[in-house]
């Protein structure tokens, strides 16, 4: 079986992991679907690249905020 028909690839966007778990092929048609909704920062990659990716930004937001909470918002 080759891997593109494997569901071992995921799409990451500007806002995040978008979807993980889908073939090439899936990840190709939903990243079309993501560009109609203009969204930006398209990539496909592998699932074990998103997860690294995913642990990677929580440990960097969990350093920028130690006490979990969320940061003050300002109202003006």
């Amino acid at each position: 079986m080759s891997e593109l028909s494997e569901k071992l690839w995921a799409i990451l966007s500007e806002r995040g992991c978008e979807a993980m778990g889908l073939s090439y092929m899936d990840a190709h048609q939903m990243m079309h679907e993501l560009v109609r909704e203009k969204i930006s920062g398209l990539c496909v990659i592998t699932d074990d690249a998103a997860r690294r990716a995913l642990r990677t930004e929580n440990l960097q937001s969990r350093k920028s905020n130690p006490n979990g909470s969320r940061p003050e918002v300002s109202k003006s």
